[in-house]
Parts: C-alpha cells; structure tokens; sequence
C-alpha cells in the first residue's frame, strides 16, 4: 500500500480539503487528488464524495480511516527504531555485574532521558565485539583489548575507559581470610579458581599474562554454573580463593561470610576499552565519550600491574 496516498487520504480527512492537504503536504492539489484516486483504486472504494463544504468521508472511508491512522504510526514506530537519537543506544558489557555496567548505570542516572539498549554478547570475546560493531548490531561495547592499535580495523576505535582493580575472594577459613590486604606474592601456592574462562578471549590472555607475572595458579576448570555457584563453593572452602574487580557487584547469604581483600604491591588493575564504529551517528554516543572523558580515574594508592598490551 501506497504510504505516501495514505497520509494524503488522513490529511484530507482531518482538513475536509484537498487544497489544504496540499499546503500541509507541500505538494499541488493535483497531486492530493492523484494520490486520493489511487488509493481509491487500489481498495475498490470510493473514500470521499465531494460538496460544497469541502471532501466528506464515505462509509467505506469512514471504516478505513482509523486503520490508515494506525498504518501511519506503525511506519512512525519503524523509522524511529532505527533512526540516530530516537532508538536505544545498544551497549555490549559482557556481564551485568562488573565495572562497564556500573558505569553504565552512573551513565544513565545522568541522562536519564536517554534510552539503553545494553546487552550481553555470551561467550563471546573482543573479535566477536568488533565484529558486532562493524556490522552495525551493536553501537559499542565495553572490552579489554590486547590487540596493538595497527591490527584493528580501520573503522573501528578504542579507547581505555575503566581500570579497574582486582580482589581476592575467599571463604572465612581459607588461610588468607583474615588479612586486611596482600600481595600477588601471598598468592603463590594458592589455588585461585575462576571457573569458565575460555581460550582465545582478551579476559583469558589477562589471566594468563597475570598468572606468568607473579608465578600464580589460576584453575579455569568447570564445571561453571555461574557466580551462585562460585560463591557457594568458596564459602565451604579453606583451599579455594578467586579473583573478582573492585566494582563487580556480588551477593550473597550472611552467613556465607564471603571476605573481599584489597590486593596491593602491585594491584593487578583489568582494563576496560570502550570500542565503537567511527561513523556511527548515534547523537548518545557522543554523550556516552563525553561522559566518560568527564570521569576522572581513582587514582591508587599503590603500585598497579597491566598487562604490556594494555599501557
């Protein structure tokens, strides 16, 4: 069905006037009454008679009209949800509980009149991010980036966003629970286990630059039943510990007695790129790097360690 006939059919509708419809259109009268005869042909109805008032709705156009209303706003809905500014700004973040959603979440708390889109790309690392974001499928995503700038693509940026320092994650009988702080050195020996991590993904090459620095052990051995599990494990634990970000929020029974210690001397520090398509138009974008130019980084109070391909 002809769109363009169908506004012309509503806007005479409203104004009794095919002259009118023609100013409000910016087309000529001549126009309006082709448009209006097409649809009438197109249906096999004739929508209007004409009097000396002005075009009158025939019954037939009568029982059409609130349907070419409604196709009006479904063509309005349509364009909106792909149109830069009116649809949601769609954000990858990995997982909802760690540093990027935190941000994401102060993001939206100061501009409350945009709308989020944000999304988990499961399983998946920072190739697949790119890849999401060179298609189109997703305007950004928060990632760790250990790639050397000249091997991205030429359409896409990164930029270093969140440093976010780590914890060691223990049970209340594990050997290290009652200590206010340690150091990567404190860990050696132990057994520091984060289930699920998969090879090839920019969070396993931190894992295993972090664990070649400082002689570490860390167990990525299943199987993952997720963070509930992790948790539950920990806390009957005294042999187990594992490493979590600053900022990721977990939660858990009291009577877990779950211990999140500081480490220092260096802090092992995870970092978060914010990557996007160079020519995406999306006016929240801009937003979002505006907003997160305007965060001044926590500055610690210790020595940190990245990764080389991080700094």
């Amino acid at each position: 069905m002809d769109l363009e006939a169908v506004r012309a059919f509503v806007s005479v509708a409203d104004t009794g006037q095919f002259q009118r419809t023609a100013a409000e259109l910016t087309i000529t009268q001549q126009a309006v009454s082709k448009r209006i005869a097409k649809l009438e042909r197109d249906l096999g109805v004739r929508l209007f008679t004409r009097t000396a008032r002005g075009a009158q709705l025939t019954i037939d156009g009568q029982a059409f009209l609130p349907h070419a209303r409604e196709l009006l706003q479904v063509e309005r809905r349509a364009t909106d949800s792909v149109r830069p500014g009116r649809r949601a700004l769609r954000i990858d973040v990995i997982n909802r509980r760690i540093a990027p959603a935190a941000l994401l979440r102060d993001f939206h708390g100061a501009h409350p009149d945009l709308h989020l889109d944000v999304v988990v790309l499961d399983d998946s690392g920072v190739d697949a991010a790119i890849a999401a974001v060179r298609a189109g499928t997703i305007d950004a995503s928060f990632r760790a980036v250990p790639l050397p700038a000249r091997q991205m693509p030429d359409v896409i940026k990164a930029i270093r966003v969140v440093d976010e320092p780590h914890e060691l994650l223990t049970g209340p009988t594990h050997s290290l629970a009652a200590a206010r702080a340690v150091t990567p050195a404190d860990l050696v020996g132990h057994r520091i286990w984060i289930p699920g991590i998969l090879p090839g993904t920019e969070w396993a090459t931190y894992y295993d630059d972090l664990a070649a620095e400082f002689g570490l052990t860390i167990d990525p051995v299943g199987p993952n039943f997720g963070t509930e599990h992790l948790l539950d494990v920990l806390a009957d634990s005294a042999t187990l510990a594992s490493l979590v970000g600053e900022k990721t929020r977990l939660l858990w029974p009291t009577r877990y007695d779950l211990r999140r210690i500081p480490l220092h001397d260096p802090t092992p520090i995870y970092p978060h790129s914010l990557i996007w398509h160079r020519d995406n138009p999306h006016p929240a974008l801009a937003t979002l790097h505006h907003h997160l130019r305007s965060i001044r980084p926590r500055r610690c109070q210790t020595r940190i360690w990245m990764p080389a391909w991080a700094t």
